[in-house]
């Protein structure tokens, strides 16, 4: 993700260590106990943040700073800087935040690659780097992480991108508003297919299939729905579109009840693992760049505990920095893969992360950008679904696509936390896109929407 640079450097990360960050391992394994220090108490990593900032203002030559550190000594150093400058005033501004009202939370994930960031923010410690007990609870199916958050079992959750856009208009449950605070993934899903069906790589000869998607409320409900429009296919009629939770398709596949799917990249590479399907064709070749899933809090738990909201939000952006880096995927795949995270051989998280691939064919891919994580909630991902909503029936009336978009894609607060961080967050909040040739102009909704032959609305 080339949007995201070191908080402190002027050039590129270095690559010395096991998380590429730091010179040397030794340097890493310091940095990593200091964050774990400073865990019971969030300002302690502010404080040196600011300490070093300013440091490096006053010495910015690192080699004198260096020797000056070493002459002099650093809590020397550090005492001496607090008796001119006022460190604890402008930590507490660096943090722009107290410590959170709520550390102690549940959040709902479903096992898939999509949730990498909310997932290993848990194990690699970017949550307790916030000062929070997060504790990430698995869950088998969309509608249980919808009902769990609405009831308040959960604090935030991993949804996908469209479920906040549905909850918050009240479609297919009780109305409750919910943001989008942050995307967790970008492309990272398949179209799988049944080894029978290895002939019919032809969409148009897949009339009578039954094909499974995790959701209604799904970008995968979505892109399958226009891939097959595209090629003639109405998805109402000449296929059955079934939901069945990410966890329970290879099984459906392999027992004849569903012919293929479109679905996260972990459950297609489990299929291929499995000897039972082969990838038919990535999403990104459909829409390079589609968001898929986010994290989501209700505007209740947001405006009632802000501090933890904007600790979860800094966490989840850092976490997806880190997984964002290529050198890093390898790592991150041990660390989701256990019975607690993924379940999953680390082999096949390796294919979906890294990107080197088997399609189940014979054949070995290479696509490093199968899977992305880019945490900017654009606005007009949010029109885009909107308008796939009203394309096929779930919104039934007219609908204020951009207010909509506005009021539950937190574009600002993502940038904020990202500028915080020494991230660089888009300049804009929408921004036009391709979908299989077709340019979305988040501008014209109506006219995209009018564009289509196959559609209900």
């Amino acid at each position: 993700m080339s949007g995201f640079k070191n908080t402190f450097g002027h050039g590129p990360l270095r690559s010395g260590c096991s998380c590429g960050t730091h010179a040397s391992q030794s340097e890493h394994e310091l940095a990593c106990t200091a964050i774990a220090d400073s865990a019971a108490d969030d300002t302690k990593l502010y404080g040196r943040f600011v300490e070093r900032a300013l440091l490096q203002a006053m010495v910015p030559n690192p080699v004198q700073r260096r020797a000056f550190l070493q002459g002099v000594g650093a809590s020397t150093v550090a005492a001496a800087m607090a008796s001119f400058f006022p460190i604890g005033a402008a930590t507490e501004a660096f943090a722009q935040t107290g410590k959170p009202e709520k550390p102690d939370l549940k959040i709902g994930f479903i096992p898939i690659t999509c949730a990498t960031p909310i997932i290993m923010a848990h194990p690699l410690g970017f949550y307790s780097k916030q000062g929070l007990n997060v504790d990430v609870v698995k869950a088998a199916g969309w509608a249980i992480i919808r009902d769990k958050t609405i009831n308040k079992e959960f604090d935030a959750a991993h949804m996908l991108a469209a479920m906040p856009l549905a909850i918050s208009l009240g479609l297919g449950s009780g109305s409750m508003p919910m943001s989008v605070a942050a995307i967790e993934n970008v492309n990272g899903q398949a179209i799988t297919l049944a080894m029978k069906h290895k002939d019919k790589t032809n969409p148009r000869d897949w009339k009578g299939m039954i094909l499974a998607i995790p959701f209604d409320f799904s970008m995968h409900n979505y892109l399958l729905r226009y891939f097959l429009a595209e090629h003639g296919i109405d998805p109402d009629t000449d296929v059955q579109l079934r939901s069945v939770p990410p966890p329970e398709m290879v099984a459906n596949l392999r027992a004849g009840n569903i012919d293929g799917f479109l679905a996260p990249d972990n459950v297609a590479q489990r299929a291929v693992f499995d000897g039972v399907g082969f990838i038919h064709s990535l999403s990104k070749e459909m829409w390079d760049g589609h968001p898929c899933c986010a994290f989501a809090a209700s505007n209740e738990f947001i405006t009632s505990s802000p501090n933890t909201y904007a600790a979860l939000l800094r966490a989840i952006i850092e976490a997806t920095a880190y997984a964002s880096k290529a050198e890093n995927r390898k790592s991150i795949a041990e660390a989701i893969a256990p019975s607690a995270y993924l379940n999953a051989p680390v082999t096949v998280l390796e294919q979906v992360l890294v990107g080197t691939y088997a399609d189940g064919l014979g054949n070995v891919k290479k696509d490093p950008a199968r899977v992305d994580f880019e945490p900017f909630p654009y606005e007009s991902f949010a029109v885009w679904m909107l308008t796939q909503m009203k394309r096929w029936g779930q919104i039934k009336t007219d609908v204020d696509y951009a207010g909509v978009a506005r009021q539950v894609f937190l574009a600002t607060d993502a940038a904020k936390v990202m500028k915080d961080a020494g991230l660089t967050p888009p300049a804009s909040s929408t921004k036009t896109f391709v979908v299989m040739g077709k340019t979305f102009d988040p501008a014209k909704p109506k006219e995209y929407l009018d564009s289509f032959a196959i559609k209900r609305s």
